[in-house]
């Protein structure tokens, strides 16, 4: 299908199919406001395996408005054994490295909140670190990051015009947690554009 959403002037397709055929159910952008202007980093698509409603009953009825503000309700959007897939494009070029601090401090932070920040964790972390440090993401550059429905892992790739794509496998479960609690955590969410927009959608599918 060559059917696409809009997020900020760039094109998501409606599905992708990585292992299973995924839908998307949220999309969003990142942005600061500095001095009344608003910056827009980048545009978010959230690729979910449509199974994950069959996750979600006891939200039955909720409106969108409610989920977006339960924490719960992500928590078990998060931990259902179903396929997800989080396609961020970039809109304002930054290094690699600026990416790849704000991750590891979001991450880092969750984790020690949690008491779950080991060296095992640690060492994880700095890959992924290591992974963005010599990267530039220039505007429309695609990062993706795969979370496989059974296994604690995450794949993420990242693919700029004129370079050959660069895949990073993340095999600590805690630390792949929360990589997508970062853009999948409810409240705490790096794009609360993205979890409104999830939230509406899963809201309407649960009460079909």
């Amino acid at each position: 299908s060559t059917e696409v959403v809009m997020v900020d002037e760039v094109p998501f397709s409606l599905g992708v199919t990585i292992v299973k055929p995924l839908s998307v159910f949220g999309h969003g952008i990142t942005d600061i406001e500095i001095h009344y202007l608003q910056i827009k980093f980048t545009a978010i698509g959230v690729y979910l395996d449509p199974e994950i409603v069959t996750h979600l009953q006891q939200w039955k009825g909720k409106t969108g408005t409610d989920l977006a503000e339960d924490d719960d309700f992500f928590e078990a959007l998060i931990r259902a054994p179903v396929d997800k897939f989080v396609r961020v494009v970039v809109i304002k070029e930054i290094k690699g490295s600026q990416y790849g601090v704000q991750l590891e401090s979001a991450v880092r932070d969750r984790l020690a909140a949690v008491d779950k920040y080991e060296d095992e964790e640690e060492a994880a972390l700095e890959q992924v670190v290591e992974f963005f440090q010599s990267k530039y993401f220039k505007k429309n550059s695609v990062l993706t990051f795969y979370f496989p429905a059974t296994s604690g892992s995450a794949e993420i790739v990242f693919a700029a015009e004129g370079k050959e794509e660069s895949k990073l496998k993340v095999e600590n479960a805690n630390v792949v947690e929360m990589i997508q609690k970062w853009y999948l955590g409810g409240t705490r969410g790096v794009s609360p554009a993205t979890i409104s927009s999830l939230a509406t959608a899963l809201s309407a599918e649960l009460s079909k």
